[in-house]
């Protein structure tokens, strides 16, 4: 018998028992539709962290805190000898620095002023890694400045914050902030130090020169100001302190104690030429025992967590295919009780074992795969569904919004794959024994019971 006529012989067998052969299809579909469903949820959440992290972080960013000290006891600050070996590694793009000004400095200018963070960053590295401005230019001479984009947002009136001055928002209100050109504008640098137990202020004139481009993200705000090493320096030598940090005859520090970190660094970031070099400079910082973070490390800790949930929603989901099997195999075997005269026909003309088996492997095969495309089609519908209906669930039960860009339920291509597969060993299974009790049906009997 060829392989075109056995499958013939298979359409016109599934068609006289249609409505059995439904109802069997129909299960297997239904199991296939929730092994995908449930586990798209696992691929749907996975999506939504991992694009949350990508889009909180650098992807290509290394962030370096310390290396570990040879006792095992803590950890030491970066220093110049550190920057100068990150540099030297492969697949480096640009290594950044920052100092902090330990003290908040107070910037006024005119009857505005705030407080905030003075830093002294490397404008070449910082270009390098992708600093960019929104306006003006880099600072170049001492006293020269690069503020951040909110900066000029948040400098208010002097005085003490009042609640009428903010919006629904949380945003300073025009008619309160400062509203004229701070391009070129002289802004005064307050530092302050303790002296007989009094406080003293210095008072820095300093020009703007640049203003950084607004963050990515709308919930950043970046209100710091970039002085240099300079000026740095001149607020040292005010406070007598490393990077001005103010001390007092009750602060319990020794000043002796804070020079060991006068040349370190507050904030060092290594930046990769590209994602793939990530991994490799970690592994290499690792191994010198330096304490690191990036989004990769943390993107692989995440996918591993999705991917043990996925496998297991899969089982689960496997449990349901399971079930719609054992209808499978009733169907399989009726169809072999029902066609034992058809199978003593083919026997007798000459039909071995071997394609008998075949016969019944392939409506099986059949029914198991036409019930998982069905599955697959449905189980599309119902993603778009939970993705579309739970949000308004969400919100008119709970009266909360859910994140735009959060997603439930996700079907990637190799999702239907790995369902198809499943089901048609399944199916294969099922019907295997059917189909070898078939091989072994008796041509007299058969043919007595046709006559």
């Amino acid at each position: 018998m060829k392989l075109r006529d056995q499958f013939r012989f298979v359409r016109q067998n599934m068609k006289k028992n249609r409505t059995r052969v439904y109802m069997t299809i129909l299960a297997t579909a239904m199991g296939c539709a929730f092994l995908i469903v449930l586990a798209s949820v696992g691929f749907g959440l996975q999506k939504s962290v991992v694009k949350e992290i990508l889009e909180g972080g650098i992807v290509t960013q290394i962030d370096v805190y310390g290396q570990e000290t040879n006792d095992g006891n803590g950890y030491r600050q970066i220093e110049v000898k550190d920057i100068q070996a990150f540099e030297k590694l492969e697949d480096v793009k640009a290594v950044t620095t920052r100092k902090m000004l330990q003290q908040e400095g107070t910037y006024s200018i005119e009857n505005y002023q705030l407080s905030t963070q003075t830093v002294v960053a490397d404008f070449p590295s910082e270009i390098k890694a992708g600093f960019e401005l929104s306006a003006g230019r880099l600072a170049m001479a001492k006293d020269e400045v690069v503020v951040g984009y909110h900066f000029p947002l948040n400098l208010s009136v002097k005085g003490e914050t009042q609640k009428e001055w903010f919006d629904e928002k949380g945003q300073l209100k025009e008619e309160f902030r400062f509203n004229g050109e701070l391009i070129g504008e002289k802004i005064n640098l307050t530092v302050q130090k303790v002296e007989g137990g009094k406080p003293v202020d210095k008072i820095i004139p300093l020009t703007v020169v640049g203003i950084s481009k607004k963050p990515t993200k709308e919930w950043q705000e970046d209100r710091s100001v970039y002085i240099s090493e300079d000026i740095l320096m001149e607020i040292e030598a005010f406070t007598g302190t490393p990077k001005g940090i103010v001390l007092d005859s009750n602060s319990g520090v020794e000043l002796a104690e804070l020079e060991a970190d006068k040349n370190t660094f507050d904030d060092v970031k290594i930046h990769a030429k590209n994602m793939e070099g990530v991994q490799g400079i970690a592994d290499k910082l690792k191994e010198e025992k330096y304490a690191t973070y990036s989004v990769v490390n943390e993107l692989k800790q995440v996918n591993l967590m999705f991917a043990i949930a996925k496998v297991g929603l899969i089982f689960i989901g496997t449990i349901a295919i399971l079930i719609a099997s054992i209808g499978i195999y009733n169907t399989m075997t009726m169809a072999v009780t029902e066609r034992a005269p058809d199978i003593g026909i083919m026997k007798a003309i000459g039909a071995t074992p071997r394609t008998i088996k075949r016969i019944f492997l392939l409506e099986s095969s059949y029914i198991g795969l036409i019930g998982a495309l069905i599955g697959t089609v449905v189980s599309y519908g119902i993603s778009y569904a939970v993705n579309f209906v739970i949000p308004l669930i969400i919100k008119q039960a709970f009266g909360e919004e859910t994140p735009p860009d959060l997603i439930f339920s996700d079907i990637p291509l190799s999702l239907p794959i790995i369902c198809v597969a499943i089901c048609y060993g399944v199916t294969i299974l099922s019907g295997l024994r059917p189909a070898q009790r078939a091989t072994k049906v008796d041509v007299l009997k058969a043919m007595r019971r046709e006559i």
